[in-house]
């Protein structure tokens, strides 16, 4: 595998392209004058049928050294030190990529306006020529310029923009960053609900030559004012008044903000460099184009144009700087290893709901449907909350992502549904989902039957799979993927029985997105799939059994951490492999499987590496009232456990509310139980619930591989996790350090006596 590097003077003309000037084919073509820009001038036309301050970095001249390697059988070897089964995955890596001044380029940086490295390979996609955001737009404009890019519905109208106009609309934003005063390398902020706004913001401030930030919704104004000083916002696009309410708590600590953009709603309050969306957009209309060519021009594909930034639930967020080529040639990269068709043959049609400033939903909203023309349609801010289904219904969308706490929310709401069924139904869905899965099954693991489908199977499909997919707008979609966190066996198994497999996607924002993917003809249930083409996987520092750290290799691999070298260096090694801190195996088909993460392994005082999610599955699978389990357990004698039950969401703020889901209700009445209410349960205060829960558990500790990996006390908390709880990051997983801190007291309950018992069958009290 070679690695070139995008040089300012030397690079090839397949390596950086020309961009077109104003004023060419773009701007000649067929109808495009007659067409509104749309969301320039505040009108949408109804859809058819049819250079400042010095970059920030903490040393001059930051860039890591540079590395070669020889060739793939190389880049992908593991040494054999690193397979010993005395080896434990925890053992000391290679010494990271130095972080450090440098004549050359490197594969990595801190540095916001350093250029890195890329990861070209020799052949196949690996070598295809890097591509900035600006050349891939342009490229899709020229094939797909009167197809529908974005749309949404605004009351009862359907509104939508074409490749061109949403081309137009970026460069005019651009313009429009540019005369607020938009630096080179400095950040435009934006923090709002998925819109088309959103889109034409983050493509504006990359074309004008700075970053693209998204900032979480749900951010307090503290965690809010982080991103925005560390990226050094410029500006700063908010959805409405309660977001714009935020950035002004904190504006004064914000050195380098020259602007405020909202794009919903009218301004209740006229402030100095607050503009409304409209607004916004006219500064830039009339402005000439050849100051933004300039810049357009001027950029390559190794240069960082999007920051990602983590959770933050282990320290401060980080800045992941991704460089054009990382998002361009991961687009294509995810789009050819899925099979997505060209808009010229049939278009593909996505739903825009998940937060954008994950990586997971700007790939897939933005980026790889761009790539072949797609259309996005932008769900209500209220999908979570119950009208995702309803969307879903209207779009029909061809491909579908959704984070695992969406397809348990449906799979909960369908067996609500079916247990209010006539007995009649009732055995019939039972029939069906009986064949579906053995169907499914025997095709997954392409036994010599795989090719001959069971008259029974298109029985049900008429009967049951048909109604289902149509029920929940799923019709049309041949891709219905998961990802961002682990997923139950359980609700994969539910899916793949109505004929719905869910393909599992894993990778990180490191990683631009995606790494592996599982597809239609390689899918195992619980498998992530392989990896995307281009792209290498290695595991460092197996055991006995061949689990090891699972680290990355390909063009997919982010610059680095911005003005963190330190970092950086732990996140990089010394052959420029990226260290997941993922647990995993390869099966003998090539099919990777998470087991587990580093450093959410518990060793105990006896020093056992225990991995808490399968736990975690096998006794929400064991007691289905049980909506979240978090195992406790590092440093400690014997594992605890918190459980929440599950319950209804409040319609408006999507808080947990002490009612019981109808589902959670019929279950109770099976065990013998009155209960309507997570209070009434909590503290272990019904004892049929807590017999039933305790006997999930014992069964769950029958299986376990040794004394030190059974449960041995446990706790029904008062309300479920959530995402305004804190418990819940933006896509649903656990924030486990979180939860430790604010259940510190029931935490340490479990501990203050030492009973141990030895046998699942002397279970101690619930506290």
């Amino acid at each position: 595998m070679q690695l070139t590097a995008c040089e300012p003077t030397a690079t090839s003309e397949a390596a950086v392209m020309e961009p077109p000037r104003a004023g060419g084919p773009l701007e000649s073509s067929s109808g495009a004058r007659d067409r509104k820009a749309s969301l320039e001038d505040g009108t949408v036309d109804t859809a058819n049928e049819s250079s400042g301050e010095e970059s920030t970095g903490e040393r001059e001249g930051e860039i890591c050294a540079h590395v070669e390697v020889a060739s793939d059988t190389e880049a992908t070897e593991v040494p054999a030190d690193q397979t010993s089964s005395t080896q434990t995955v925890n053992a000391k890596r290679p010494n990271s990529l130095p972080v450090a001044a440098a004549e050359g380029l490197g594969l990595c940086t801190s540095q916001g306006d350093a250029e890195v490295t890329l990861r070209m390979g020799d052949s196949g996609l690996a070598a295809e020529t890097p591509l900035t955001v600006n050349q891939m737009f342009v490229s899709a404009v020229e094939r797909f310029g009167d197809y529908t890019a974005l749309s949404w519905k605004e009351g009862e109208q359907q509104k939508s923009l074409s490749y061109r106009e949403y081309y137009k609309s970026c460069r005019t934003a651009a313009k429009s960053f540019l005369k607020l005063g938009l630096q080179r390398y400095h950040g435009v902020g934006i923090l709002g609900f998925n819109s088309a706004e959103w889109f034409i913001s983050d493509i504006g401030a990359i074309l004008a030559g700075g970053f693209a930030v998204g900032i979480y919704t749900t951010n307090s104004p503290e965690a809010c004012q982080y991103v925005a000083d560390n990226s050094k916002a410029n500006i700063i696009v908010v959805e409405n008044h309660k977001q714009l309410q935020k950035i002004l708590q904190v504006e004064d600590k914000l050195p380098h903000l020259k602007a405020i953009v909202q794009y919903k709603d009218e301004l209740k309050e006229k402030r100095p460099n607050l503009y409304s969306w409209a607004e916004f957009m006219e500064l830039g209309r009339d402005e000439a184009d050849a100051p933004l060519d300039a810049i357009v021009s001027s950029q390559k594909p190794n240069q960082c144009c999007t920051l990602i930034y983590t959770s933050g639930t282990t320290g401060q967020p980080k800045g992941v700087m991704l460089s054009h080529d990382n998002i361009t040639w991961t687009a294509l990269s995810t789009g050819r290893h899925v099979s997505l068709t060209d808009a010229t043959r049939a278009q593909e049609v996505v739903v825009s709901y998940l937060p954008l400033s994950h990586i997971a939903a700007q790939m897939v909203d933005i980026w790889v449907t761009m790539r072949v023309g797609g259309a996005t349609h932008f769900a209500q801010p209220d999908a979570l909350k119950g009208s995702l289904v309803t969307t879903l219904k209207e779009v029909r969308p061809t491909a579908f992502m959704g984070v695992p706490r969406v397809w348990e929310k449906m799979q909960e709401k369908m067996k609500s549904v079916g247990a209010k069924s006539s007995t009649v139904r009732r055995k019939l869905a039972a029939w069906a989902k009986d064949v579906g899965l053995q169907t499914n099954l025997t095709k997954m693991n392409q036994s010599e039957a795989a090719g001959r489908t069971p008259f029974s199977y298109k029985i049900a499909k008429q009967l049951v799979f048909k109604k289902v997919r149509k029920a929940l707008g799923l019709d049309r979609c041949s891709r219905c993927y998961t990802g961002a966190a682990p997923i139950t066996n359980d609700t994969l198994e539910f899916f793949l029985s109505l004929d719905i497999p869910l393909y599992e996607l894993y990778g990180m924002s490191e990683s631009t997105g995606p790494h592996t993917i599982s597809v239609a003809e390689a899918f195992k249930i619980a498998s992530c799939g392989k990896e995307i083409p281009g792209c290498k996987t290695k595991l460092h520092n197996q055991d006995s059994e061949g689990i090891g750290e699972i680290c990355f290799w390909g063009r997919h691999v982010f610059m680095g951490y911005l003005n963190m070298p330190d970092k950086t260096e732990e996140a990089l090694d010394a052959e420029g492999w990226l260290h997941s801190g993922d647990l995993g195996k390869h099966d003998d088909n090539g099919f990777l499987y998470i087991t587990g993460r580093i450093k959410e392994l518990i060793i105990t005082a006896g020093g056992e590496n225990i991995p808490p999610v399968p736990i975690e599955d096998a006794v929400k699978k064991a007691v289905p009232l049980i909506s979240n389990a978090m195992l406790i357990g590092d440093k400690r004698k014997f594992l605890s456990m918190l459980l929440t039950i599950k319950c209804q969401l409040n319609v408006e703020s999507g808080d947990p509310e002490d009612e019981l889901t109808p589902e959670a209700v019929e279950l109770c009445r099976k065990l013998g139980s009155n209960a309507t209410r997570v209070s009434e349960i909590a503290g272990g205060q019904d004892k049929a619930i807590h017999a039933a829960i305790q006997e999930g558990i014992n069964t769950v500790n029958k299986g376990a591989s040794s004394n030190a990996q059974r449960i041995q006390k446990w706790i029904i908390l008062d309300r479920d996790f959530s995402l305004n709880g804190g418990e819940l990051g933006p896509t649903m997983k656990l924030k486990r350090p979180v939860v430790l801190k604010m259940y510190k007291e029931q935490i340490e309950n479990f501990y203050k006596e030492l009973a141990t018992p030895t046998s699942p069958d002397f279970p101690l009290p619930a506290k």
